[in-house]
């Protein structure tokens, strides 16, 4: 299965759980543990497991394996490593506070059709400078 076709998947599988603000992150160029980030939110613990069971269940049927599951009993971030694509399940407080978006935002955001992207964050402005070097 190509990295695209298992991106697909699992945002499909996301987005039939109803998770939101569903994010692809390129960040092979500025990371050497995995080439894409997956990142999507659910409304409670409930939701988040909900989302990364769907997920699971669509990659195993796919023939895929995940490497780890990390965070399933407590549910508020749960983690799922493909190799090269790992996924960032959080409920909505978790993935504030963390804000991978903002932690990664010179990554590339990817678009996978079918599922409608979340409005960008805008870039501070210190980071966008950066960018025009």
């Amino acid at each position: 299965m190509t990295l695209e076709e298992k991106t697909r998947l699992c945002v499909l599988a996301a987005d039939s759980k109803k998770a939101t603000d569903i994010v692809v992150l390129n960040v092979q160029p500025l990371s050497t543990i995995t080439d894409r980030f997956l990142i999507c939110s659910g409304a409670s613990d409930r939701q988040v497991r909900a989302i990364a069971d769907a997920i699971e269940e669509q990659l195993l049927q796919s023939g895929v394996r995940p490497l780890a599951i990390e965070g399933y009993q407590t549910g508020s971030w749960i983690l799922i490593d493909c190799a090269d694509l790992v996924i960032h399940i959080f409920d909505e407080a978790t993935r504030r506070f963390y804000d991978l978006e903002r932690l990664w935002s010179r990554a590339e955001r990817l678009e996978v059709p079918g599922v409608a992207a979340p409005a960008a964050l805008p870039v501070p402005p210190f980071l966008a400078e950066e960018r025009e070097l």
